[in-house]
């Protein structure tokens, strides 16, 4: 099997040294805390970042969210890939 990567050569995304993904109860929402940063990501994003562990490949983690979610496994890899570069290019993810 051929081990799918984003376009920064991603292939098995995790969360960057000092970030984190909490749930803010104050907030009721999920966010990416950083040096400096706080962003809010969408549910989609969130469904993908809990899947970022640094072992799951980005095709694995589209093979599982294709079970969760009602879109074609080509729609759910870009999906997966354009999120992993996003944050990739921000130094949020590595691997």
């Amino acid at each position: 099997m051929v081990t799918s990567t984003s376009s920064y050569g991603f292939s098995r995304p995790q969360l960057a040294n000092q970030v984190r993904l909490t749930f803010d109860r104050t907030r009721g929402r999920w966010v990416i805390l950083a040096p400096e940063r706080l962003l809010v990501p969408n549910d989609v994003a969130v469904e993908i970042l809990l899947r970022c562990d640094g072992i799951a490949s980005v095709e694995d983690i589209a093979d599982d969210l294709a079970g969760a979610f009602d879109a074609t496994r080509e729609v759910i890899v870009h999906d997966v890939r354009h999120l992993v570069d996003d944050l990739g290019a921000r130094g949020l993810l590595v691997g």
